[in-house]
């Protein structure tokens, strides 16, 4: 009996151990395929007189949107050197093409169905309307406004040559790429990346969430409101002014928009003992309704103090940074989170000697958005040619100079 029990215990032992080693070298498929992007965009129906759906083709009577159009991280979804690189790294999984090129003329093959229940093993053939020209557009104007061969959009009928859908809601366009799923153990259980959508209704929800939730309205998210401002303006030359959206969608990549939602003062604080100074920085995400940072994971804050002596020389230094930490393998487990909820301040306290030998001279503070972790980029080998952070805020304070932001 004792030699069966331990029999039994090395069998499970071993196949516990042989799950863990799965797990570490399996492919890291890190979300629910929805059924909402497990394809892309049908353009078996093409609205007349459209014939080639490229974006310059919609800018023929749309130059401003197309323009707006042009200066976006979305005309370069495909192009962008970045997600190359890392989705090349992660073995060119098919189903980033659905949202980084979204019609199915964007592809070179066609999904025929799946090899497996997850939707993550597609079984593929070669695609004879690919458009490798489309495919360089990224998410194109077609991708967000075409739909079962009507262009969709939130004026509806505007006497157009083309035949026009009315969208009720325009966050809906958004969530399609912007929310994924992963309410499933072996994925994320709290926000799965991209999930903004599950980021801002933890907000509404409670401080204090800690589960997936399912979207239930699109209408409130206030995706269009902060990403396409609203502006008074023609939708084609000549025509009737009316209230339109931007088709701008600034976000991490653009540093006046982190700017304008992240407010950050810097103030002189009691420091309870004679020579000795507390200077403290208090960061609020006031203008995102989600996380600041959001999306991918790499993505992050740096809080910097720096005191140095007449000369420039270092004296001491401080760091904090505001980042999801992931556990990825086995397991995908939030170790921590201290990037900014909205309206929950943050502070961080620096205090140093006024006695010391050289004496300190000045304190500088700033802080950084970084795009990618560079521990991220040296991993996938991706050689930047654009810098991958950029500031936020800096502030010099000379010293002995008192009374700064009090």
């Amino acid at each position: 009996m004792a030699v069966n029990r331990r029999g039994i215990i090395t069998v499970l032992v071993l196949a516990a151990l042989a799950f863990l080693g799965w797990r570490l070298v399996r492919p890291l498929n890190i979300f629910i395929v929805s059924d909402a992007f497990e394809r892309p965009i049908s353009t078996r129906e093409v609205p007349a007189p459209l014939q080639t759906l490229s974006a310059a083709e919609c800018g023929g009577c749309h130059p401003d949107f197309y323009a707006e159009w042009r200066t976006t991280i979305h005309s370069r979804a495909w192009t962008d050197p970045y997600f190359q690189t890392d989705w090349q790294f992660d073995n060119e999984q098919q189903i980033c093409r659905n949202c980084h090129t979204p019609l199915d003329r964007q592809q070179p093959d066609r999904v025929l169905g799946f090899r497996d229940r997850e939707k993550w093993d597609p079984v593929l053939e070669p695609n004879p309307d690919f458009d490798a020209g489309l495919q360089h557009e990224g998410v194109t104007c077609a991708a967000c406004h075409l739909r079962a061969g009507k262009i969709v959009g939130v004026l509806g009928n505007t006497r157009s040559p083309h035949p026009v859908s009315l969208l009720d809601d325009p966050n809906q366009v958004c969530v399609r790429c912007h929310v994924v799923e992963g309410d499933r153990w072996d994925t994320f259980f709290r926000f799965p990346p991209c999930g903004t959508v599950a980021e801002i209704e933890a907000s509404i929800a409670s401080p204090g969430f800690s589960g997936e939730l399912a979207v239930q309205s699109t209408a409130e998210l206030g995706c269009v409101a902060c990403h396409m401002p609203a502006m008074e303006r023609s939708l084609v030359e000549g025509g009737e002014v009316r209230t339109v959206r931007q088709h701008l969608w600034r976000g991490g990549h653009d540093p006046q928009m982190v700017k304008r939602g992240l407010k950050v003062i810097l103030q002189e604080t009691e420091s309870g003992r004679p020579g000795r100074r507390v200077f403290r920085l208090t960061l609020t995400n006031v203008g995102a309704a989600h996380y600041l940072p959001t999306g991918t994971p790499d993505r992050h804050l740096v809080v910097r103090f720096r005191l140095m002596d007449a000369e420039g020389r270092l004296l001491a230094e401080q760091e904090h940074r505001l980042v999801r930490t992931v556990l990825w393998r086995p397991f995908i487990v939030d170790l921590r989170d201290t990037r900014l909820p909205r309206w929950q301040p943050r502070s961080y306290d620096f205090g140093f000697s006024t006695t010391g030998s050289p004496p300190p001279a000045v304190l500088q503070v700033d802080v950084h958005y970084y795009l990618v972790a560079e521990s991220r980029r040296k991993r996938i080998g991706y050689d930047n040619t654009e810098p991958t952070h950029f500031e936020v805020f800096k502030q010099r304070v000379g010293l002995p100079a008192k009374g700064v932001g009090s």
